[in-house]
C-alpha cells in the first residue's frame, strides 16, 4: 500500500488553491487532529475521552450512513464541542464516481451532518468535482491534510503509526486518524501518545476552522 505520510508540496499545487492542506499560524502554535470514517461505537467514544483528558478539540469527518447508524455518538461529538465534517454518505471515491452522483452523495450526507467542512474519502476528488462543490456554495471548505498517520494500514505496527505522526507533525499540521474498526489497534495506541507529545510542545490542539 503506497501513500505519503507527509504530503509533498508539489501535490498540493495540483489541486485548486481553495483546498486546505495546513493552517497558517499566528502567535499561538496549534495542530489539528482529525478523524475520518466514524462514528464508530468503540473508536469514537475512545477518541472523545482521550481528547477530553488533554483539553483538546479535533474534527471528525463523518460518513452519513454511520451517523444514521449511531446518532447517539454523533450527538455526543456535538455535545462535547468537537468539530464535525462531511465525508460523503457512503465513503465514495470521487475518482471512480460520476460527478453528479458524487456531489449528490455529499448533499445526502449533509442532511444528517450539520457542517460545510468536507474531506473526500481517500483524498480522491476530481478537480472538476472540487470546483463545482465550491461554486455551489462558497461556504464549503475542503480540508485535506499534511500528515497521514497510516492507522488504516494493516501492515503498519502501532509504534510505526505513532512514529509517522511524531516525526512529521508541526504547528499548522492537519493530521489524519480514523475512528474505525480497521484502524482501531493503531489509532488507540498512537492517539494518546500524540496528544501527550503535542502538549509537551505547548501546542494547542484545535478543531479545524469553520470560517
Amino acid at each position: 500500500m503506497a501513500y505519503w505520510v507527509k504530503t509533498p508540496k508539489w501535490l498540493k499545487r495540483i489541486f485548486p488553491r481553495e483546498m486546505i492542506w495546513s493552517i497558517p499560524q499566528n502567535d499561538k502554535p496549534s495542530v489539528y487532529i482529525t478523524f475520518d470514517d466514524g462514528p464508530h461505537p468503540v473508536a469514537t467514544p475512545f477518541a472523545i475521552d482521550q481528547l477530553e483528558k488533554h483539553d483538546a478539540k479535533a474534527t471528525f469527518f463523518c460518513i452519513g450512513k454511520n451517523v444514521e447508524a449511531h446518532p447517539d455518538i454523533y450527538q455526543a461529538l456535538q455535545d462535547k464541542g468537537q468539530g464535525i465534517g462531511n465525508h460523503t454518505h457512503n465513503h465514495m471515491n470521487g475518482w471512480k464516481t460520476n460527478t453528479r452522483i458524487y456531489l449528490s452523495n455529499i448533499l445526502k450526507a449533509k442532511q444528517v451532518i450539520n457542517s460545510v467542512l468536507f474531506r473526500p474519502p481517500y483524498g480522491r476528488i476530481k478537480i472538476s468535482q472540487a470546483r463545482i462543490l465550491l461554486r455551489s456554495n462558497p461556504s464549503w471548505k475542503i480540508y485535506m491534510w499534511d500528515v497521514l498517520s497510516g492507522d488504516f494500514d494493516l501492515n503498519l505496527s502501532p509504534e510505526q503509526c505513532l512514529e509517522n505522526v511524531i516525526t512529521n507533525i508541526e504547528p499548522g499540521s492537519i493530521v489524519v486518524f480514523h475512528d474505525s474498526e480497521k484502524a482501531w489497534e493503531r489509532m488507540s495506541y498512537a492517539l494518546p501518545e500524540v496528544l501527550a507529545y503535542c502538549r509537551k510542545q505547548n501546542w494547542e490542539i484545535s478543531a479545524l476552522p469553520k470560517n
